[in-house]
């Protein structure tokens, strides 16, 4: 990630969106930060009541049914927000450097793993659901606008029928 992070830093340079790579670095910044205070590698889940808590939801991810609890459904919503939110501001830097408008060319929508804990659910999961919220951020930051969000307390919010659309929940 760093390695791809530092090369893509570097296009960034070279093509003038100074904006974006701001926004890329401060990431990157965040998700080092996080690695470092969050070590889920070694954490213990059979010492987690909620990690064995039965099933609340069920969902469809890539044509399969999954079952998970409050907690795990809990992090996937936390996912499609903080995708907003970096979508957004990506959308923003991109507005901002006059680069044309398209999410799928931010090294963050390619990562997608900020917030990730390792916990209830897997790393890729998270990501596609990050990148689902990333999307629509992105769009509202680059057109300036809230269609799919809210700022809600300093903070950028998925709004709930939107994210309802993104985790269809059983």
């Amino acid at each position: 990630r760093e390695r791809s992070g530092r090369e893509r830093g570097h296009e960034l340079q070279r093509q003038r969106r100074h904006a974006h790579y701001r926004h890329q670095q401060r990431y990157l910044d965040r998700v080092r930060l996080q690695w470092r205070y969050d070590d889920w590698r070694r954490y213990d889940y059979d010492r987690d009541p909620y990690f064995w808590s039965a099933p609340d939801y069920r969902y469809r991810y890539r044509g399969r049914v999954y079952e998970i609890n409050r907690y795990g459904a809990d992090l996937l919503r936390e996912a499609v927000n903080r995708g907003y939110e970096e979508g957004f501001l990506a959308g923003q830097a991109d507005r901002e450097d006059g680069w044309r408008g398209d999410y799928r060319d931010s090294y963050v929508y390619e990562d997608a793993s900020y917030g990730y804990r390792g916990l209830y659910i897997d790393e890729e999961q998270y990501g596609y659901y990050f990148r689902e919220g990333f999307e629509k951020g992105y769009a509202d930051g680059y057109h300036g606008r809230y269609e799919y969000g809210r700022r809600v307390g300093g903070e950028l919010k998925v709004l709930a029928a939107v994210v309802a659309g993104i985790l269809i929940f059983e």
